[in-house]
């Protein structure tokens, strides 16, 4: 099967030409450009505290809020709220892969996902005083669209790349998340520390840097809109979708008879938890662990940003000479010497958390790229939306257990250098399931094309 028109054909189902492909691929890549700025700056550095401070302000002598009736410690709304995106995603993702998958149109769906995102995450500029239930329902909506809109933008990449492209194609997607990402937030960062001379409160800085986010996403998310193309429906199924947790049920029923395809995703499942734990918890552990600062704390995030982007490249051509399988077994082994690092680090040496910081960020755009790209391999025709559904849940919905071995490990141990050791198991453990898949068995059983290397 020739190169240039294999996996790839326009909306009619015929064969697409090189130059085709990549022109989608270039606005492919947007919608990672588009939409990390939440995850940077919203998600990660300004949304959490702040939050947290209105609540705070809104509690009552005891510290409690009340959202509903039910009483909630302000310092856990965000928290909280983060659960009930991942429950509302949970719910929406299969109905939407499943919808696209019938009907052939993604990019309607696409679109109303981003734009609902977009629109909340703008909206948080109107989050002052005491609004932390504003907060907290547009958190929600924010982080289940995003989780909506990457499902079905992910299930683009078997349509748009063929399958000696996916690692590259998809590797430069997040290279192009993190550059945004990181882009934007030093313009955050900028407004943030130079608030004063803007003629600025702190709380208005900060409403401008979430609202931001929001406009950004939006503003270019037009370009994946413009260049993507709805395919022909390639599979049989027709009517109504039915609730979220059948369809869930429906595709997991599917998936069993792709046992390979679903040995990976469980992979994926136990490395990612580690991955995305490390991630949500570095700041944790530098700030009460090690005594940095926050300024400390935000550059090494930025640090990350910017050499994500490199690694993400430099992973795609490893994976184009040695395959995608060996290179993300390397990645996992250079994150367990991360962790193994992390625990002899001492006190108050910011040096030591920067060079693990660019450590994180050589192999965490990569090994999360070429996971994307592996597991295209693994979809049957027709159901790219909807095992990306799955996909995407494995990678926001169900990594909840690494943050609760963290939790509990420092609860039993009261040391944070022993609850980042535990996550070692995850890593040590994802290894050993990757490792057992045979990848090339598995793309064939899918029913696609098996790549010279893989």
């Amino acid at each position: 099967m020739s190169t240039e028109t294999a996996g790839t054909a326009d909306p009619a189902g015929h064969p697409v030409g090189a130059e085709e492909r990549r022109r989608e691929q270039r606005g492919w890549y947007f919608y990672d450009f588009a939409c990390s700025v939440y995850s940077t700056s919203v998600l990660t550095v300004f949304l959490g505290p702040y939050l947290t401070s209105i609540a705070k302000a809104a509690a009552d002598a005891d510290g409690f809020v009340h959202p509903l009736g039910i009483p909630v410690r302000a310092g856990s709304l965000f928290a909280y709220a983060v659960s009930v995106s991942i429950v509302v995603a949970v719910i929406v993702m299969p109905v939407a892969g499943a919808a696209a998958d019938r009907t052939g149109r993604k990019k309607p769906l696409l679109a109303a996902a981003a734009y609902t995102g977009a629109t909340a995450t703008a909206c948080m500029f109107f989050l002052d005083g005491h609004r932390y239930l504003l907060g907290a329902l547009l958190l929600i909506v924010a982080n289940a669209s995003i989780s909506v809109s990457m499902a079905l933008y992910n299930a683009y990449l078997p349509q748009i790349a063929t399958p000696e492209e996916r690692d590259a194609v998809s590797s430069r997607g997040w290279a192009f998340g993190y550059t945004s990402g990181a882009l934007v937030l030093v313009m955050n960062l900028v407004l943030f520390t130079g608030h004063d001379s803007f003629g600025l409160s702190e709380s208005d800085a900060v409403r401008i840097c979430l609202a931001s986010a929001g406009v950004w996403w939006g503003a270019f998310a037009l370009v994946p809109l413009r260049r993507l193309r709805d395919r022909r429906v390639t599979s049989g199924g027709e009517g109504s979708v039915g609730s979220g947790w059948r369809q869930l049920r429906a595709t997991l029923r599917d998936m069993r008879r792709h046992p390979l395809t679903l040995s990976f995703l469980l992979a994926y499942l136990v490395y990612n938890d580690g991955v995305q734990t490390v991630i949500s918890q570095a700041s944790l552990y530098g700030s009460e662990e090690l005594g940095l600062d926050q300024t400390t704390l935000i550059t090494a995030v930025l640090l990350v940003q910017v050499l994500a982007v490199a690694g993400a490249l430099g992973m795609g051509r490893l994976a184009r000479l040695y395959g995608a399988k060996r290179t993300i077994l390397v990645s996992l082994a250079v994150w367990t010497l991360i962790l193994a690092a992390a625990y002899v680090l001492p006190a108050g040496a910011p040096v030591f958390f920067y060079t693990l910081a660019a450590a994180i960020g050589l192999v965490l755009g990569g090994s999360q790229a070429l996971s994307r790209s592996l597991f295209s391999h693994l979809v049957p025709r027709g159901k790219e939306a909807e095992y990306f559904s799955a996909y995407e849940m494995s990678d926001r919905g169900l990594s909840w257990l690494g943050p609760l071995v963290f939790g509990l490990c420092y609860q039993l141990t009261g040391s944070y250098r022993d609850a980042l050791l535990s996550l070692v198991a995850f890593f040590a453990l994802g290894a050993v399931l990757l490792a057992r898949v045979p990848v090339r068995a598995a793309v064939a059983a899918a029913g696609n094309a098996v790549p010279e290397r893989i």
